[in-house]
């Protein structure tokens, strides 16, 4: 069974639904600390010719809060937000229908940011027929105060993986034998230099999935899902 483990995001860039679409299971991290500088709360989306943040504001938490404490702060504005999205892209060949989906997932049912971002992630791998299974880490069976490669490898035997795939990014922090020694082969996602056409040059790479859906039919992008190697 091959698994990856990841934190969740603000609809993520093209490679993070890669490693989705190349698991069988995907464990969303539900009890781990936020940090200000991660990709938890914000993404990056096409503005005329270069880019330009999308935020959802937090409640003031402590600097060590987990994910799942975090809530939405009541001046997130949504509609604003669709806005922007609707000013940037509204001339682009698939807005139609992706900015349809997105008027359906980016209003909050609640407060909670995991939930909303849980909430969106599985929404989004429905609309690109990913077919993966999400499990949330703090539903599992292990020691959670354990931390970086043993964290991951309890979490591997827990759920009786025998491969586990990790963003090339993390390549120094984990050791292929001490996987091994546990019966798991570790491999490492590398996403290809994926190109398509936005409205001019030159192109902005790794950007939110957002971008990609208003620029590449639903076709085009599980071809692009698969622009990846394993090492």
């Amino acid at each position: 069974m091959k698994l990856a483990i990841m934190q969740p995001y603000f609809f993520p860039y093209l490679g993070y639904f890669q490693l989705i679409n190349c698991v069988d299971k995907f464990v969303i991290y539900d009890n781990i600390e936020f940090t200000k500088t991660s990709w938890i709360r914000r993404n990056r989306i096409l503005n005329f010719d270069r880019d330009r943040y999308i935020v959802v504001p937090l409640k003031r938490a402590s600097d060590y809060s987990y994910v799942c404490d975090l809530e939405i702060a009541e001046t997130y504005d949504y509609k604003k937000m669709l806005r922007i999205i609707k000013g940037a892209y509204e001339r682009s060949p698939y807005f139609s229908d992706t900015f349809q989906l997105l008027k359906e997932i980016i209003p909050p049912e609640n407060h909670h940011l995991f939930d909303y971002l849980l909430c969106i992630t599985k929404r989004l791998c429905a609309h690109l027929e990913i077919q993966t299974k999400f499990i949330v880490s703090s539903s599992i069976t292990i020691n959670h105060s354990l931390k970086a490669q043993e964290k991951v490898i309890a979490l591997c035997n827990a759920l009786k993986a025998d491969e586990y795939i990790n963003p090339i990014g993390g390549k120094p922090m984990y050791d292929k034998s001490s996987f091994a020694n546990s019966g798991i082969e570790l491999l490492f996602h590398c996403m290809a230099d994926v190109t398509y056409n936005q409205f001019k040059d030159p192109f902005i790479p790794n950007l939110s999935i957002i971008d990609v859906m208003m620029f590449n039919s639903k076709e085009k992008i599980k071809e692009l899902l698969n622009m990846y190697k394993l090492n």
